[in-house]
């Protein structure tokens, strides 16, 4: 095996940089659209914690998502994040949410259900122009998430 092949058959690890607490709206059922089934959620805000960040979530965004066939929720949320320094962070996070229908019908419902029970993974990129927090933008991170009824948190890991 060459020198590249063992480089990029390694798994990266991951290291906890912070997490977010989203308080979100009711979901908004747009119904079948010419890109699939279409719901918004409104983010109303939320805090932000964690070794590398901290700060809160301003009001304002929103999560556009399509509910595929097969149950699949593609995500993809854009907001605002104001750093405790005062700085302002924007973040464009898309995933996907995978669960068995009855789960995905459990959720709908507003009930609450095991995380483990579902699959909620994200990718976000992160915009400033904080030169303290240009990390964001020169970092690649995965988002381990859980949805409540009126909540979504999140864990962003920055890939080493």
């Amino acid at each position: 095996m060459s020198d590249v092949d063992s480089f990029i058959s390694t798994s990266p690890a991951l290291k906890f940089a912070f997490s977010v607490k989203v308080v979100v709206g009711p979901i908004q059922d747009l119904g079948q659209t010419a890109r699939g089934h279409r719901r918004v959620i409104d983010i109303l805000g939320g805090e932000v914690a964690g070794p590398r960040l901290g700060g809160e979530i301003l009001p304002g965004g929103a999560d556009w998502q399509i509910v595929r066939l097969d149950g699949t929720i593609e995500v993809m949320a854009r907001y605002t994040i104001r750093a405790a320094s005062g700085a302002l962070i924007y973040v464009q996070n898309k995933g996907l949410r995978v669960a068995s229908p009855e789960i995905l019908a459990r959720m709908s419902k507003g009930e609450l259900v095991p995380v483990g029970s579902y699959h909620f993974r994200s990718a976000p990129e992160f915009e400033t122009a904080e030169p303290s927090l240009k990390w964001l933008e020169r970092t690649t991170f995965v988002g381990v998430a859980a949805r409540t009824p009126d909540r979504v948190a999140i864990g962003f890991h920055e890939v080493l």
